[in-house]
């Protein structure tokens, strides 16, 4: 009778995978298709920004990602009552989208923006985006990826294709993101019909849990992007739009085996298959981003013109850091979400501390060329990764009878 249960459960997981993987693999194969798409109607200077408005949007839906993580986990523990998760989704975007509002000014002069309309459409579409993150930890947490796959699939063609539809109309930065907010306002409302209409019960709310797993995931979504902000910040236009070119090797990299971890996110939630499956996941992780390390030194710099265009052609800038960076944070993303679902708040500390360094290294020191940011950007996801390793090894070893 084992065997008869247990074949069906492993092709279900099976199945859940490459749905998964396709659904997030689409999603992510429009972003490259906006960068390249983009990399060619745009200046290297415009290019530049739209990519760092980008990179400013990742980071602002932090809290989505930390809303998601908290409600996989209590929906993967035990059945939670829709509409008091739904309340807490609405009061994290609506505390989003005035945040963003209040630091939109700032977001002009950090950024050097022409105008104040590219970050108050940054601002349109984090609200929306925000609550999209609760919708994907309700299906998450409940194991339901095939519904789970069409929506995050929804997400990319209401995003990503309104984003490539007003760059294609408009030609330009703000063009683009008017169709980011719109695509995003679409795709929050499917997400609310995918989960069954949910209605808020303004009751159990829980805030403070949120907020902590939202600052961790935040740190994490920092080392993903701040290179490329601070490139753009302290680099020459010019080069900041090369170097935006070598940042897409990076999300491959981290994008890549995303699947991964929505998969064994809420198998985290138990310790006993938290052990098990974590050592697993980082090993299907590394396989993966090998392919992705390999390619980039095999090819090296003539990447760059094969994504960006003949203009890139003369590139000297090596590539195999940005792919390094990517494949570490990938692993430093799921013993992230191990420590998470275990309580363990000295991850956190881990890191902030490694944010601090990067951004410490290249705004002062490091930052006269591409390689010298991107070669910090490395060295800080390589040692974020060991240290995150040791954590979760000593944390077993404590758990150990």
């Amino acid at each position: 009778m084992s065997v008869d249960t247990e074949v069906p459960a492993r092709t279900g997981n099976r199945v859940a995978a490459i749905l998964v993987s396709l659904a997030l693999a689409g999603n992510n194969a429009g972003s490259y298709v906006l960068s390249l798409v983009a990399a060619r109607i745009l200046a290297p200077g415009a290019f530049g920004e739209l990519s760092s408005l980008l990179a400013v949007l990742v980071i602002g839906v932090v809290p989505a990602m930390g809303l998601q993580t908290v409600v996989a986990l209590r929906v993967a523990r035990s059945p939670q009552h829709t509409g008091s998760l739904f309340a807490l989704g609405l009061v994290t975007s609506a505390i989003v989208a005035t945040a963003a509002l209040t630091l939109s000014p700032l977001l002009v002069l950090l950024l050097h923006l022409g105008s104040l309309a590219p970050a108050l459409l940054v601002t349109a579409a984090l609200g929306p985006l925000t609550l999209l993150g609760m919708f994907h930890g309700l299906l998450q947490g409940a194991r339901r990826f095939a519904t789970l796959a069409g929506l995050i699939a929804l997400e990319g063609a209401g995003k990503v294709g309104g984003s490539l539809v007003g760059l294609l109309v408009a030609g330009s930065t703000t063009g683009a993101l008017v169709g980011t907010a719109l695509g995003s306002l679409v795709v929050v409302a499917a997400g609310w019909r995918i989960c069954g209409r949910p209605r808020p019960r303004w009751a159990d709310r829980h805030g403070v849990e949120v907020l902590h797993t939202a600052q961790a995931m935040l740190a994490l979504v920092l080392l993903v992007n701040l290179d490329l902000v601070l490139a753009r910040h302290t680099l020459p236009a010019s080069e900041a739009g090369e170097y935006a070119l070598g940042a897409i090797i990076t999300k491959i990299a981290y994008w890549l085996p995303q699947a991964v971890g929505v998969l064994v996110l809420p198998r985290f939630a138990a310790a006993s298959g938290r052990r098990r499956v974590l050592p697993v996941a980082l090993a299907v992780c590394a396989f993966l981003d090998a392919f992705v390390l390999l390619a980039s030194v095999v090819l090296g710099p003539s990447l760059l013109s094969l994504i960006g265009g003949a203009r890139y052609a003369g590139s000297t800038m090596p590539v195999w850091p940005f792919a390094l960076a990517g494949s570490m944070l990938a692993l430093v993303q799921i013993l992230l979400y191990a420590r998470l679902a275990d309580g363990d708040r000295r991850v956190a500390v881990l890191m902030w501390a490694a944010v601090g360094v990067e951004a410490l290294l290249i705004t002062a020191w490091l930052h006269a060329s591409a390689a010298q940011v991107v070669t910090v950007a490395a060295c800080s996801a390589g040692g974020l990764a060991v240290a995150g390793a040791v954590l979760e090894l000593r944390a077993r070893r404590t758990a150990q009878p």
